[in-house]
């Protein structure tokens, strides 16, 4: 992550046509591109959760394109909660 930049820690979850359509797999790609850490899994209701840590303008890019998602995906909505980083997560993953 970058030195000097105020980190921050973003939880997402995002409703609609979300699952079965490679939303986790381009969630790590986009993430680890950014260069953030965390996890993204998906949930029983149908929905993507994500967690993720890094630079703040970065998680703001990142929360950006969760709202519309990989192309097969079809997004009705999403919810973000901003929180201090945590420092927990060494690198990005899907979770099971």
């Amino acid at each position: 992550m970058e030195k000097g930049s105020k980190l921050a820690q973003v939880q997402i979850t995002i409703f609609g046509d979300v699952q079965g359509v490679g939303f986790r797999y381009n969630v790590v790609e986009i993430a680890r591109d950014l260069g953030l850490v965390g996890w993204v899994r998906n949930r029983e209701d149908g929905a993507v959760e994500i967690v993720a840590e890094g630079p703040k303008r970065q998680l703001e890019n990142f929360v950006t394109w969760a709202k519309q998602g990989p192309p097969l995906a079809k997004v009705e909505s999403s919810l973000a909660s901003w929180r201090q980083s945590s420092g927990e997560f060494s690198g990005f993953e899907v979770r099971y």
